[in-house]
C-alpha cells in the first residue's frame, strides 16, 4: 500500500521540459512511477550508460528511504537495426545476439550495485501492443503507412519541440544521428519518423497489418511505460542525448495515442561523460567515433566497484563528468579512506569491549563530534532532496567519516573526561550513519576487512608486492625503529616507495596506501 505523500519529505526535481526545479508530486499518493531508458543490447555496456543506471538507482533507493513505493521500470531494445547488422557479422540470430548481451549488461550493472528494476521489458515481448498503439495513432491521424512503412505525423501534433524546446523548422539542424534514414520521398514531412519498418522476408520481424516488418525504435518507450505505468506517470530518466529526437517523440506518441498529458512530471536527463584526449590534454566528449570510450567491463577490471560508482556520483548527474584515471584514483582513495574509518572504528569498539552485533551501548555522543553526528542525516538527506546532489551527499559523508577516524584514533585530548560508554555509543553512531548513506549511495556494502583488501589487491595487481609482505615490512620497520635502528627503518620506507607504497605514520600505529 502507497504512504501519504504528504507525510513524506518533500523531494525537488528539475524538469527539463519546463526548465526549472519543482517538488516532486506523485500522481498516487506515495508512490513514484518512474520509467529509464534502456540499452541497444548489441555490445557491452560503456561508462556512460553506467552513469545513468547507477543513478537512478540511487534516485529509487534514496525515495524507497523516505518511505516512497517505487515501480522503476528500465526497458531492453532488442530489435534494432544495430542487433541486425552486428548479427549479420558475427553469424548469430539477432535475438539471441541480443539476449546474450542482456546478459551482460546484468553482470556489470550488478558489479556496480546497480539492482534490478521492478519491470525490465524487451521489444520483442510487447510486438501487439506496438501494432495496437500504431493503429490508434493512424485511426487518431497522427500517422500514416507508406508501402509497409509506418510514419508518426508530426506536423499533427502541436506540442512537438515542448521538451528539447525546439521550433519545427528549425529541428533539421538539431537532428540526433540515431534518427531514421527511409528515404523521404516517402514521408510526409522530413521529420517524420518511423513507428513501423517494412523488412524482407528472410529478415527480423514480424506480421502485421502492414506486412511483415518490425518497431520502429521510439515507439517501443511509449508502449512498454504506458503497459507498466499507465498513460502517464511522474519519472522518466535517461542520457541528455536522448532529449531529441528520442524523448520527443515519445512525448508525441504517448500524448496522441492516449489521453493524459503531460506523459512525465519530470523529465531527468544526465549529463555527458567526457574524456581527456591523450594527444592535446584537451577535454573531448566521449564517443564511439571518436574511439575514446571505455567499457563498464574494462574499467571494473581495473578498479574496484564501488570506486567506480563513487566516481560516478562526484558531479551532478546534469552536468558533465570527466572520465580520467586521475579521477577514478581519487575515487578509489575517498572509498578506501571511508573503510579504513570503519576499520579504525571497528577497532576501537572492540578495545572499548563492544563487538559487532551487540545492542547498542548506553551513553551520549562525547562532545567533539555531536553536531557532526545529529546534523549529518538531515544534511544528508537535504543534499539528495534537493534534485539528487549526491557530490554534496558525498561531502558530508567524508565530513562524518572525518569525525570517526578522529574518534577513534584519538589518545584522549580532545575528550579527556568521555566515558568509554559515551566514546562506544557515538563510535556505533557514526558507523551507524555510514551505513545508512552507503545504503542510499550503493557504497560501502562489504566488511570492511573484505573491501579493504579487495582495494589493495587490485591497486598491487600490476606491482611486485602482496599485502602481507607489505604489513610483514611494516611490522619489521616497527621493531627497526623500537631498537633505534633508523638506519634500517629507513631503508625499508625506501623499498615501499619503490613498490609505490606510501607510508603514513599515525600515534597509534602505521598506515599505508599505494600510489
Amino acid at each position: 500500500m502507497a504512504n501519504d505523500s504528504a507525510a513524506l519529505r518533500t523531494v525537488e526535481l528539475y524538469d527539463t521540459r519546463e526548465g526549472r526545479q519543482k517538488p516532486l508530486e506523485p500522481r498516487q499518493s506515495g508512490h513514484v512511477g518512474m520509467y529509464v531508458c534502456g540499452v541497444t543490447v548489441y555490445d557491452l555496456t560503456h561508462i556512460g550508460h553506467a552513469r545513468v543506471y547507477v543513478f537512478f538507482d540511487v534516485v529509487e533507493r534514496f525515495l524507497e528511504h523516505l518511505g516512497y513505493d517505487v515501480t522503476h521500470v528500465r526497458n531492453f531494445t532488442d530489435v534494432d537495426d544495430k542487433i541486425i547488422n552486428r548479427a549479420e557479422e558475427t553469424g548469430d540470430d539477432p535475438l539471441e545476439l541480443s539476449a546474450r548481451f542482456i546478459e551482460e549488461f546484468n553482470e556489470d550493472m550488478s558489479a556496480l550495485g546497480v539492482r534490478h528494476a521492478d519491470h525490465e521489458p524487451k521489444v520483442s515481448e510487447c510486438i501487439d501492443e506496438i501494432i495496437e498503439m500504431n493503429e490508434t495513432l493512424i485511426e487518431r491521424g497522427y500517422a500514416y503507412e507508406v508501402d509497409g512503412d509506418v510514419f508518426y505525423r508530426v506536423e499533427e501534433f502541436d506540442g512537438y519541440g515542448k521538451l528539447s524546446h525546439r521550433d519545427l523548422d528549425e529541428m533539421e539542424a538539431g537532428r540526433s544521428g540515431r534518427t531514421e534514414d527511409e528515404a523521404d520521398d516517402k514521408k510526409k514531412h522530413p521529420f517524420d519518423f518511423a513507428l513501423w519498418k517494412s523488412s524482407e522476408d528472410d529478415e527480423l520481424g514480424w506480421e502485421s497489418p502492414w506486412g511483415w516488418g518490425r518497431p520502429g525504435w521510439h515507439i517501443e518507450c511509449s508502449v512498454m511505460s504506458t503497459k507498466f505505468l499507465g498513460e502517464c506517470f511522474d519519472i522518466h530518466g535517461g542520457g541528455s542525448d536522448l532529449i531529441f529526437p528520442h524523448h520527443e517523440n515519445e512525448i508525441a506518441q504517448s500524448e496522441a495515442a492516449n489521453d493524459c498529458e503531460p506523459l512525465a512530471n519530470h523529465w531527468m536527463h544526465m549529463g555527458l561523460v567526457n574524456v581527456v584526449s591523450e594527444e592535446d590534454d584537451e577535454v573531448e566528449k566521449m564517443s564511439k567515433s571518436l574511439d575514446n570510450f571505455w567499457t563498464t567491463r574494462d574499467v571494473l577490471d581495473e578498479f574496484d566497484n564501488e570506486a567506480v560508482r563513487y566516481f560516478l556520483l562526484t558531479a551532478h548527474y546534469r552536468k558533465p563528468i570527466t572520465y580520467s584515471m586521475d579521477n577514478l584514483e581519487e575515487a578509489t582513495q575517498r572509498v578506501e579512506y571511508l573503510y579504513a574509518t570503519l576499520e579504525r572504528i571497528g577497532e576501537r569498539l572492540t578495545q572499548l569491549g563492544h563487538t559487532e552485533g551487540d545492542s547498542l551501548p548506553d551513553g551520549e555522543l562525547v562532545g567533539s563530534v555531536a553536531s557532526t553526528v545529529t546534523g549529518f542525516l538531515p544534511k544528508f538527506e537535504a543534499a539528495l532532496a534537493d534534485d539528487f546532489n549526491t557530490s554534496e551527499a558525498l561531502a558530508v559523508l567524508g565530513d562524518l567519516a572525518k569525525a570517526g577516524n578522529e574518534l577513534a584514533t584519538e589518545v584522549g585530548s580532545t575528550n579527556p573526561n568521555a566515558s568509554p560508554e559515551d566514546l562506544a555509543f557515538s563510535l556505533v553512531a557514526i558507523e551507524s550513519h555510514m551505513r545508512k548513506a552507503g545504503s542510499i549511495l550503493g557504497v560501502l556494502e562489504r566488511p570492511y576487512a573484505e573491501a579493504l583488501r579487495e582495494i589493495r589487491n587490485l591497486k598491487l595487481q600490476d606491482r611486485d608486492i602482496t599485502p602481507e609482505e607489505i604489513e610483514e615490512l611494516i611490522a619489521e620497520r616497527k621493531e627497526a625503529r623500537a631498537n633505534e635502528d633508523y638506519e634500517r627503518a629507513d631503508a625499508i620506507r625506501d623499498e615501499l616507495v619503490d613498490h609505490g607504497i606510501e607510508l603514513m605514520d599515525k600515534d597509534w600505529g602505521t598506515l599505508w596506501r599505494a600510489r
